[in-house]
């Protein structure tokens, strides 16, 4: 359901990706290499949210080229699968990004959805969000954006809004501000929409949110196909995705690797209060592509996980199988028959 740049315009994820090198231009490889490859380690792993390690201009500068296109693409692909499970045409009027730094995921929603509504970025990292005040001048639907510096935990509050965004954040709280932070985006927000790295431990606190927003009385628009508990045995795998992001020079640069793209693995979690019309079934592995036949491993709507298995004589489902992504919506919206 993304909106694509009207002919001559740029798009938001092109824009943020010039705008960003233009940053990195005043600032020597060896240095924006050396920034990355400390804060890399430390930023987001267990970092209390009330002592930010994102010290000054040159760390926020250096971490957001290294991170924010990550970031935007993961927050990109949920709001993606959120948007086709809502109402046709319905778009945020209002959106909080809670703990969102340099903004990956407002840029995300303005790619997702046009138009200009109010923003607001909460964040307690001060460098972070000057740089991200700064970076959204480049971007028309952010220029009023508001940035407000806040902690993000019990002191927290959300104003009503229609869409709250909480992307690579709870990873950085403990327990009881976690909990907080869900109650709170859930009694402020229409939709919320919660993004985590990809591993079993940012799967579980995906799991760990869910269950808070299902029992706030939202209802889950993707990815998973229902409201209910989720199938995977806690322990034994955890749900993820992938979302494929450009590599700038400092990623080649801090990561060694001479690929012009590397995959973002993520978590995610969108719920709303919105009517639903979830995905019937969800592709939560690559397809594997054989001779004449596609195995999709899915989560379905009766609570399983199941693999099944798509030939040729299933015509043009088939076709559909063969283009269908980690990630997607099965069968295809519009290929249900």
């Amino acid at each position: 359901m993304n909106h694509p740049a009207a002919p001559g315009s740029v798009s938001p994820a092109d824009q943020l990706r010039a705008t960003l090198s233009a940053l990195l231009d005043g600032l020597p490889p060896k240095q924006a290499a050396g920034a990355v490859d400390r804060l890399i380690a430390t930023y987001r792993g267990a970092t209390p949210t009330d002592a930010p390690i994102l010290r000054d201009r040159a760390d926020v500068v250096a971490y957001a080229a290294y991170r924010m296109p990550a970031t935007f693409e993961a927050v990109r692909a949920a709001l993606a699968a959120f948007a086709d499970a809502v109402p046709e045409g319905w778009a945020p009027g209002s959106h909080v990004d809670v703990g969102g730094g340099t903004g990956a995921a407002t840029w995300a929603v303005t790619d997702t959805w046009g138009g200009v509504r109010p923003v607001t970025v909460l964040d307690w990292a001060e460098p972070a969000l000057a740089l991200g005040r700064e970076i959204a001048a480049a971007n028309p639907a952010l220029r009023e954006a508001e940035w407000r510096r806040s902690r993000i935990g019990a002191a927290l509050t959300i104003e009503s809004t229609d869409l709250v965004t909480v992307s690579y954040v709870l990873n950085e709280l403990d327990e009881a501000d976690r909990a907080t932070l869900v109650d709170t985006a859930a009694a402020a927000a229409r939709a919320v929409v919660i993004v985590e790295a990809g591993t079993p431990a940012g799967y579980a606190r995906i799991i760990e949110a869910r269950d808070r927003l299902i029992a706030a009385g939202l209802h889950i628009a993707a990815p998973c196909p229902h409201s209910a508990a989720c199938p995977i045995t806690a322990g034994t795998d955890w749900c993820h995705f992938s979302a494929r992001v450009s590599r700038s020079s400092l990623h080649r640069q801090v990561k060694g690797g001479s690929l012009p793209y590397e995959d973002e693995k993520f978590s995610y979690v969108a719920a709303t209060r919105l009517p639903v019309a979830p995905a019937p079934a969800r592709v939560v592995r690559r397809p594997q592509i054989r001779k004449g036949q596609v195995l999709l491993d899915l989560c379905e709507a009766d609570e399983q996980l199941r693999r099944t298995t798509v030939t040729k004589r299933h015509g043009d489902l088939y076709k559909a199988a063969r283009d269908a992504d980690w990630g997607d919506a099965w069968p295809p919206f519009d290929s249900q028959s």
